[in-house]
């Protein structure tokens, strides 16, 4: 695959993975590109086929991750989920930065592959950080926020692990974390930006 490297960001829900990608997507405009998911789960209210997801049959689905045309994929509540190589080959023949933003578990299926992106971890500073966060969100039961912390402290030990990413970024100040997330990146944002000139 050719163009920028590809950037895989990973962190549990609450590290302010999304409050990050925001300022990058804001500031960059032009820059990074989202590969779209395929999922067997039904469209919410408001999404669109292609935009926000393919939405596909499970039949479809497992028999594109049986021909290998899938770069990571998991099961959620019953329904799968996965990033497909020509979803990322669609933003990347835009020269545009590709964000896939995923698990541990999507970690460790693209490190088989022969993707090289960036690997970037975001993490809160403490459980106790991240819970407090979860919970003045109210978007979640008290059994999905145990669930969330559980997958959270997996999530935190494994990226302790050395090689996983290339760098893990500890978010106790947004702004210190946001300018640690664009050191990372300079050089594949200025390539793309010279590619424009």
């Amino acid at each position: 695959m050719s163009g920028p490297r590809p950037v895989v960001l990973s962190g549990p829900s609450g590290a302010g993975k999304s409050t990050l990608l925001k300022r990058l997507m804001k500031e960059y405009e032009g820059v990074f590109g989202f590969s779209v998911s395929h999922t067997t789960r039904n469209p919410r209210p408001g999404e669109e086929d292609g935009k926000d997801y393919h939405f596909v049959t499970r039949e479809n689905m497992q028999d594109g991750i049986d021909k290998g045309e899938f770069i990571e994929n998991a099961e959620f509540s019953g329904n799968m989920y996965g990033t497909s190589k020509s979803s990322i080959e669609d933003v990347q023949a835009q020269n545009l930065i590709c964000i896939l933003d995923v698990d541990i578990q999507g970690v460790q299926n693209i490190k088989k592959t022969d993707l090289n992106p960036i690997y970037i971890s975001i993490q809160p500073p403490s459980m106790e950080i991240l819970e407090k966060r979860l919970r003045e969100r109210q978007t979640e039961t008290e059994d999905s926020l145990q669930k969330r912390l559980e997958a959270a402290r997996i999530d935190m030990e494994l990226s302790k692990e050395p090689g996983v990413f290339d760098i893990v970024i500890i978010n106790d100040d947004l702004e210190g974390a946001y300018e640690k997330l664009k050191s990372v990146l300079v050089e594949e944002i200025q390539k793309v930006q010279d590619a424009k000139k």
